[in-house]
């Protein structure tokens, strides 16, 4: 954005507001903003239809109308841009009126600052272009329920109306939009956490100043666990699509397995809870010959589900075993379990026990593990009993070395 024009709307009914926000706004320096002005609501509209701004800064206050009903009609009619809301006072129930009336941020008058501003501004942009990212992941998944669904009606065609096989199709679309519910469900709600995270950490650090060091490093933190959770949840679509179009093939070599095992273990310390250690114990041959990365997946989230499943203070037990053509790993830990009744979804798409529905996750992860351990000709099989804990074991064939 630094280079290219940003065009702003103000929208205010007082003109000397309009001249004091010009000179914030020229006090911003490395940004070349184009600001206009529309000084009524009717006239604001008029304005907004022809779609040109990048965001607009809307007074609450607008003669006889308010902010408020302005954004609201403008998020109904989609603008195409954030909107920030400016108002004479800040406190807890302006805040929560604008962001539910659809405001990306709001800003007290009279204590706004160029930094600010700009800040305002351009996390609004960015935030609104997250969310639009996400609107587009929707449109697709809509796109291919309906191709797949004229595909299915095509099928029912061509089998003659037989009832079989007319009852199994729409079987199958029915399946297919319960998929692109809980998947519609699901991303809404995993993207927007960690985006409200990260909005309300980079609001909250405007506010602190220089000699508050801990309570930003705190919000930095906030802000970066937040972008990587985001992260894990687009590669675990990315991994997922690739698995069912069967683009994913394996790439053998050669490598140390007790190695490769305790260099996993390392870089998973970071994750462990306070008391939690992994122990780590390989027997049998060192050098395998298999697909390191596609293992290294494996293992990654297996490993992952155990110290995230568990309480502070448990021990996790990891092992691997090359026995005469397999390569064993069994993974144990002692934390929440799944309920038996439970048990025979766990490798489906989005499932997630109802004991996990207060920890963060997709319900993708060991769908793909599976397949990932199939397309490696192995198995994988568990063993678990609520509140005691959970056995992975996954068994993998490996070439004559």
């Amino acid at each position: 954005m630094p280079n290219s024009n940003i065009y702003i709307l103000f929208i205010d009914d007082d003109e000397e507001d309009f001249i004091i926000t010009r000179d914030i706004i020229g006090d911003i320096p490395n940004r070349n903003y184009q600001l206009d002005w529309a000084s009524s609501y009717e006239k604001a509209l008029d304005m907004m239809s022809v779609r040109k701004y990048d965001v607009y800064l809307v007074d609450y206050r607008l003669g006889a109308e308010d902010g408020l009903n302005l954004i609201r009609e403008s998020v109904r009619n989609d603008i195409g841009a954030p909107m920030i809301l400016l108002t004479g006072q800040g406190d807890m129930e302006t805040d929560m009126l604008a962001m539910k009336a659809g405001a990306s941020d709001y800003l007290v008058k009279g204590n706004i600052t160029p930094h600010q501003l700009e800040r305002s501004i351009r996390y609004s942009i960015n935030d609104y272009k997250n969310l639009n990212e996400i609107k587009k992941l929707n449109e697709d998944l809509e796109k291919r329920v309906e191709e797949r669904t004229r595909e299915l009606e095509s099928a029912i065609v061509k089998l003659d109306k037989s009832r079989n096989e007319v009852i199994e199709a729409l079987q199958k679309e029915k399946e297919l939009n319960e998929l692109k519910s809980r998947f519609v469900s699901m991303a809404s709600h995993e993207f927007r956490t960690p985006l409200s995270t990260i909005l309300s950490s980079t609001t909250l650090l405007e506010k602190y100043s220089d000699s508050d060091e801990e309570k930003k490093k705190k919000h930095f933190q906030r802000i970066k666990a937040s972008i990587k959770n985001l992260i894990e949840i687009l590669e675990s679509f990315l991994s997922l699509s690739k698995l069912e179009e069967g683009r994913v093939e394996t790439n053998p070599s050669y490598f140390e397995m007790d190695k490769f095992g305790h260099e996993l273990v390392e870089d998973l310390s970071s994750l462990l809870a306070d008391g939690q250690e992994i122990n780590y114990r390989h027997t049998g041959d060192t050098e395998v010959f298999i697909d390191k990365q596609m293992l290294h997946n494996i293992l990654l989230n297996l490993l992952s589900n155990a110290i995230k499943y568990s309480p502070p203070g448990k021990e996790i037990c990891f092992t691997s075993e090359i026995k005469e053509d397999d390569i064993i790993f069994k993974v144990k830990d002692r934390g929440i379990g799944i309920p038996e009744d439970e048990q025979k979804h766990l490798f489906e798409r989005f499932f997630r026990a109802r004991n996990v529905t207060n920890i963060q996750g997709t319900g993708l992860g060991l769908n793909i593990v599976k397949k990932y351990v199939e397309l490696l000709g192995g198995n994988i099989n568990f063993e678990s009993r609520s509140g005691e804990g959970t056995t992975f074991t996954v068994m993998i064939p490996i070439a004559d070395l």
